[in-house]
């Protein structure tokens, strides 16, 4: 069980927290529920921590690149990311209304009919500081570590990473699927689950859909720009695909990743430089399921939904999710605070939003590396190398 991943892990909580919610008594469900109180605060209260542990050393750790190209490498990146994500929110504006009836989840419904049960007691866990002000902590520390030739500062939040590393490693995600069955069953028993199996069947359906689309979109481009056929260099690129869809980690496809993009004749310093680099600032896959899927819960809540409202989460995901946890799920752990503070979730929304990101979360990671292959392509012609 200890070897088990945690896709398995949650699925097998989720019919778990469904076959409960269904036969068990009501007290079952809300020692379930309190539970979930006691997790879902100890998890507000991590955000800002997670935030500052891993933004402010990513963004420090892209000081020690080589200047104007890693400048060129990062914009690249983040032009992908904000691309995607304004697609899926496009795609998702213009097909979610075809299969969802905004308001039926209601997860935060008074109507006792159909409200969640309330936990037995409450155990109170205030941030130390808000989801905005950890922002802004972050990128002035990230900002400053990059600016500055001092080690003290960087060594204490590489430090700092690790504490938060091993918070995210051995306490939330272990308890993570326990969660999720105590979710699951209390939306089971409140008669909500058969709402959200049925729809994010077909979510999940249009967001895989797209992330293939983008993927070849990408390379269209980078194939185009690098002189080279798009659709050769793709198939190169399918080891490294198939690879993350295992791992559903970026960071531990990095060496698959590096070989195919050498294989499709990058320069192998240009290579050695973007592709680690892109592992951890280029979150296309993810940024389409955030997106659609935090669109689709937000609809089912009964909340507006407009492109005011997601064009600056947008924004802000692309750079929040830099150096995200290299954890299954790292980046929907560290877009948390941002679904809180910027779309107004709710824990047990926060808690459905993991539970989606997670299920899918390989496809996304596998879109993210592939994308990183075409993005070596466009900087390797800019530096003025041409395919070997």
């Amino acid at each position: 069980m200890r070897k088990m991943g945690l896709l398995p892990k949650l699925i097998i909580a989720i019919i778990l927290g469904i076959i409960i919610g269904s036969f068990a008594p009501a007290w079952v469900v809300t020692i379930l529920a309190t539970f979930n109180g006691v997790f879902g605060n100890f998890l507000g209260f991590s955000i800002p921590l997670i935030i500052i542990g891993f933004v402010a050393p990513g963004i420090g750790d892209l000081g020690e690149g080589a200047g104007k190209l890693l400048a060129i490498t990062a914009g690249i990146a983040y032009g992908s990311t904000i691309i995607s994500g304004v697609l899926a929110f496009l795609t998702s504006s213009l097909l979610l209304p075809t299969f969802l009836t905004p308001g039926a989840l209601n997860i935060n419904s008074t109507n006792p009919e159909e409200a969640l049960l309330e936990p037995y007691f409450e155990v109170e866990m205030l941030p130390v500081f808000d989801v905005m002000t950890a922002l802004l902590i972050a990128f002035t520390l990230g900002l400053g570590i990059a600016a500055i030739k001092g080690d003290t500062v960087k060594n204490f939040m590489r430090e700092f990473q690790s504490i938060i590393e091993k918070l995210i490693s051995k306490i939330i995600i272990p308890l993570l699927p326990f969660h999720i069955l105590g979710i699951f069953a209390n939306m089971t028993y409140a008669g909500q689950v058969a709402t959200i199996l049925s729809v994010f069947a077909r979510v999940f359906a249009m967001v895989i859909l797209l992330q293939i689309i983008v993927i070849i979109f990408q390379f269209i481009v980078g194939g185009t720009f690098a002189g080279g056929n798009p659709f050769r260099l793709l198939k190169n690129m399918i080891p490294a695909y198939v690879t993350a869809l295992g791992t559903q980690s970026s960071a531990a496809t990095i060496p698959v990743t590096l070989e195919q993009t050498k294989k499709n004749g990058i320069q192998d310093g240009i290579a050695d430089f973007v592709i680690p680099l892109c592992a951890t600032i280029h979150l296309s896959g993810s940024t389409i399921t955030l997106v659609s899927c935090s669109m689709a819960v937000m609809m089912l809540n009964g909340m507006d939904v407009n492109f005011g409202i997601m064009f600056p989460f947008i924004l802000m995901l692309g750079i929040t999710m830099v150096a995200a946890p290299g954890v299954p799920g790292g980046a929907v752990i560290a877009a948390l605070g941002l679904l809180e503070s910027m779309l107004g979730f709710s824990s047990a929304m926060l808690s459905l939003m993991i539970a989606l990101y997670v299920a899918q979360d390989s496809f996304g990671t596998a879109t993210n590396v592939t994308g990183d292959g075409a993005i070596a392509l466009i900087v390797n012609r800019i530096s003025g190398y041409r395919l070997k």
